[in-house]
Parts: C-alpha cells; structure tokens; sequence
C-alpha cells in the first residue's frame, strides 16, 4: 500500500508560511496585491478564480478580480494588463485560461511583465527556467507545488528515472526542466509516444498530466515509484477523478497523490507563494 501525499496538509504548511511572510512585509508597510483578469463566463475559471481570491484574503494578500466580457477585444485586454504592469502596487498579474477565440494567449503571456508573471509563463522567465538560471523568477505554479511535494516526502531526485506523461506549456514543460536542473534523468512521453507503456513501467517518479481520465492504471506504474497525478476530471457521476487510476494504481506505487486533495491545494498554495516572492524581488 503506498504512502499518501496529502497536498490539503502541505498546503496548510506553505500557506501558513507565506501569511507569516506577508504580516513581516506589512510591518514594513508593503502590501502584496495580485491582479486576476477573467475574460468571460467559463463557470471552471469563475470557481478557480474565486477560490485563488478566498485563499489570497484568508493569508492577508490584497485581491482584486478583474471581469471582462467574452467579446473584450485583444487590444482591450493587452490595454489593461499594460496598465498594471505599470501601477506600482500591483506585484503579480495572471490572466485565467481558457481566453476567447479572438485572444492570442501567446501574446497575452509576452504582454505581463516578467517580473509580475505569477504564473510563470512569460518567455523570459521560461528562458531562466530552462538556463538553470541562479537569478529569482516565478515558475508555473503546478510544477513549482509539484516539487515542494517531492521535497516534503523526501522523494531522491538525483539520479532518479523521471517520467511526465504529458508535455504542455503549464505542467509537462516546465516540469521536465525543474526535474533536469535537480539532476533527474528526465523523459517526456505523449500522444505521439510509441510503447508509452515501457518508459513509464521504468519511471522511479511518474508525473502524468493529460486530462485523460484513468489513462494510468496499476500495470503501467513500476513497483514503488512515485506517481504524482495532475489530472482533475469528473466521472460520470460528476465526480473529480484523476488522469491515474487510484485503485489499481495506489497497491503498486510507493507513493502516491489522491484526486482530489493532492496538486491542486498545493498549485493555490504556490501561486500565493509566488506572489509574495515577486513582492520581495520587486523591493
């Protein structure tokens, strides 16, 4: 039976350490401020949003949700985001996915200074991430919680066989590149990937990050590997499930994440994280 990663309980831990963090700012009168643009009426980005605006109160973060309309023009949203990039007060802006047809979530990345880029999108810091470089910089804020995890159940990653099924610019990319800077030996499987099978069986830490459904079961997973599941799908029932197969997979594994409890408190946690780091950085 494997051992459980309670990402609720690390969680509390890293939240508990950036409230402490941003009392100690306010004391010398500087106020984290986090700017959320929600473009539309996706009700998934309404509840993410919402849920990042609760948690960034309960820590002491300043919170502002800014709503546009589904039909808001490129040039309207890149306006306003340039606005922010220039207010003093602000320290960390992300615009939440999915946009509409007519924005170029490219350009909307390129448009948020990097030293505002909670989310750790921005080419530029990307660049940093990818150069192991020794400067600060945010880092996508999955990948980022990922790590903390790894760290807190003592997970080797040196030396390590590590696996990502999945190679998105969110979690799959900017996974393999924290992996390979802590010395892992890093492989990146995919649609594409023939025999995905033979590269995960070999994986002593196997990160799966699709969207598909139970896409890992227990036979795909090598005996006592770490398996860290990014996956947050709802089953027929409408019930959150994740892109592993929890029941076949969690006898086979030595460690394990649950769907829900495991990334997804840890991402809100390293997205308030990241944001008081930006503050100090910017100071």
């Amino acid at each position: 039976m494997a051992e459980l990663i309670d990402g609720k309980q690390l969680a509390k831990t890293v939240n508990a350490q950036t409230k402490r963090a941003v009392t100690e700012l306010k004391t010398r009168g500087v106020n984290p401020k986090l700017i959320v643009i929600l473009v539309g009426e996706d009700k998934a980005s309404q509840i993410y949003v919402r849920n990042k605006q609760r948690k960034a109160v309960q820590l002491g973060i300043i919170s502002e949700t800014t709503r546009l309309p589904e039909d808001v023009s490129q040039a309207e949203l890149l306006k306003l985001i340039d606005q922010y990039n220039h207010d003093d007060t602000v320290n960390g802006v992300m615009v939440q996915s999915p946009l509409p047809r007519q924005i170029d979530e490219a350009a909307v990345t390129r448009a948020i200074l990097p030293t505002k880029d909670v989310d750790g999108f921005n080419p530029e810091n990307v660049g940093q991430l990818y150069s192991n470089s020794n400067l600060n910089f945010p880092v996508s804020c999955t990948p980022k919680g990922i790590m903390s995890m790894l760290k807190a159940y003592q997970v080797t990653l040196a030396g390590a066989n590590a696996v990502i099924v999945g190679r998105s610019n969110i979690v799959g990319r900017p996974m393999a590149a924290l992996l390979l800077n802590a010395s892992a030996t890093v492989t990146v499987v995919h649609s594409q990937t023939k025999d995905m099978r033979a590269y995960t069986r070999n994986a002593d830490i196997l990160i799966v990050a699709t969207g598909i459904a139970h896409l890992i079961k227990g036979e795909d997973i090598k005996p006592g590997a770490t398996v860290i599941d990014v996956g947050m799908n709802r089953d027929e029932n409408g019930k959150l499930t994740g892109d592993v197969d929890f029941d076949s997979a969690e006898p086979v594994a030595g460690k394990i994440t649950p769907v829900p409890g495991g990334v997804g408190p840890m991402t809100i946690a390293t997205l308030m994280q990241q944001t008081v780091e930006l503050t100090k950085w910017s100071e």
